[in-house]
């Protein structure tokens, strides 16, 4: 096996070991990105002398107590990055450069972790695909003319092809879930207040999530116990135990009760991917696990409520980029000249699109038929939740209705576009954590089931995940692009 092929926990026993290095490491990374992602597409900016100096720096110290010291990742562009180009994948920011890390990458420098540079996403994180950066296309890896998902396009392509160990990704409707469900890997959506959210540029905030995109289960419990916690710069971060994910995951799941909702298994979506499904379920339960078939009745509804509560969010926070503050500025002869050039010109149709969305919906006469009414249905999607938790431990859906779609399929048709996060959409609404796996492949696709568990309960669906990960092999397979 190469190098960059490893598991975070397969190189820390290797540099535990003296096997190899840390700059070995991520020179075989850096070779992998220079020999395919020409074709995939996934790099926005490579930090070659910035990851080989942190590698040499790791090596020196030789302490790899920490499972994520001398580990090359790369970040979701929306993660401000000292003295790296953050661009949120929008060419309004297209030459910022931030006087600061967010803290997540604090935490995974604080590790020692090695930064290969910042990968490509849906502009300010708004898509299901990735098809709507402002620099390129990122591709599929299993099938160069499939969309990757997104938003976190980069980070799934590039963890599933092998250019880096793990990314850190955002997830506010489905955007680490929807990706690694597409490319056969594990994204990790925590609980709403779990990882601070400071520096990472913000979409939607009371939505916006902080996570891991890695190879496997393990590996994503790893990174959590680096990122999670209580900080002082997010006020929405909340002070709850911090359980020892690594250690978790190992305990077996016998007598876990699962809820099978019956509102996920609808008509449109792929016959294969609910037989994928259901044959993940008979493993859980060779495990010893119990499913119970439960309801979640405002699953309809929820799509329709996040479409108006997200744009509006979007409208207010994307206000900042009026051409005065930071990032690009369209030169112009008066104040209202300038907000409106700068802003048609740098910013992207989908942005503008939900800003045009979000401001309608918060306008006088309309915001309580709207946002208001889009609020109180977010309510019930969570009390949905709250009593269905009364009677399970976790819930298991597929992770999207079909596997990963054609570039171009439904770019023209942005409601199709939208309902591709269907069932990822509720558990973002009502602020629980959520798993995608991939659960086998149908036609050389890969196909993800989604792990639902309560607020604050992610050493449950990651021990549920990492115990179907250990019963199966569908894990072992990866994508030829050479």
């Amino acid at each position: 096996m190469l190098l960059n092929e490893l598991t975070i926990s397969q190189a820390n026993e290797g540099l535990k070991k003296k096997d190899f290095s840390s700059v070995e490491l991520t020179r075989a990374c850096l070779d992998r990105i220079r020999k395919i992602d020409k074709k995939i597409q996934a790099f926005i900016t490579v930090t070659e002398d910035i990851a080989l100096k942190q590698a040499e720096t790791a090596d020196k110290k030789g302490d790899f107590s920490n499972p994520l010291a001398g580990i090359p990742h790369a970040p979701k562009d929306v993660f401000c990055t000292k003295g790296i180009r953050s661009t949120g994948a929008s060419k309004i920011l297209e030459n910022y450069f931030p006087p600061y890390n967010s803290t997540a990458i604090d935490k995974i420098s604080q590790a020692g972790g090695v930064n290969l540079g910042k990968v490509n996403c849906d502009e300010f994180a708004m898509g299901g695909s990735g098809e709507n950066s402002a620099y390129f296309i990122t591709k599929n890896p299993w099938d160069l003319k499939r969309v990757p998902g997104g938003s976190c396009s980069g980070s799934a392509a590039a963890v599933a092809a092998d250019m880096c160990f793990y990314s850190l990704g955002t997830d506010t409707g489905g955007s680490i879930r929807q990706p690694a469900g597409f490319c056969g890997i594990v994204g990790l959506k925590v609980t709403y207040g779990r990882v601070s959210r400071y520096g990472v540029m913000a979409m939607a905030s009371s939505l916006d999530t902080i996570g891991p995109i890695a190879k496997n289960v393990k590996d994503a419990a790893i990174i959590l116990n680096a990122i999670a916690g209580k900080d002082e710069k997010d006020s929405t971060t909340i002070d709850v135990k911090k359980d020892d994910y690594q250690a978790e995951i190992i305990k077996d799941i016998k007598g876990l009760k699962i809820g099978l909702p019956k509102e996920y298994f609808v008509d449109g979506m792929d016959k294969e991917v609910k037989e994928a499904t259901m044959n993940a379920i008979k493993k859980f339960e060779d495990l010893g696990a119990e499913v119970i078939n439960i309801s979640l009745p405002h699953t309809d509804k929820a799509v329709a409520a996040y479409y108006i509560i997200c744009p509006s969010e979007v409208s207010s926070n994307l206000a900042r980029y009026d051409g005065i503050r930071y990032g690009k500025s369209a030169e112009s002869d008066n104040l209202l000249d300038l907000y409106l050039n700068t802003r048609s010109r740098y910013l992207g149709s989908e942005a503008k699109r939900r800003i045009m969305i979000g401001t309608y919906a918060l306008s006088a006469g309309y915001y309580d038929a709207y946002y208001k009414k889009a609020m109180q249905v977010r309510t019930l999607v969570c009390n949905d939740f709250d009593q269905a938790f009364k009677k399970v431990d976790i819930i298991i859906t597929p992770t999207s209705p079909t596997t990963a779609f054609k570039i171009g399929e439904n770019s023209s048709d942005p409601l199709k576009m939208y309902l591709a996060d269907i069932f990822t959409i509720p558990a973002s609404l009502a602020g629980i954590c959520g798993i995608s796996v991939n659960a086998g492949f149908i036609e050389g696709l890969p196909a993800g089931i989604q792990i639902l568990g309560n607020k604050f309960n992610e050493k449950m669906i990651l021990r549920a995940a990492y115990n179907y990960q250990q019963a199966t092999d569908s894990n072992s397979k990866k994508p030829s692009i050479d």
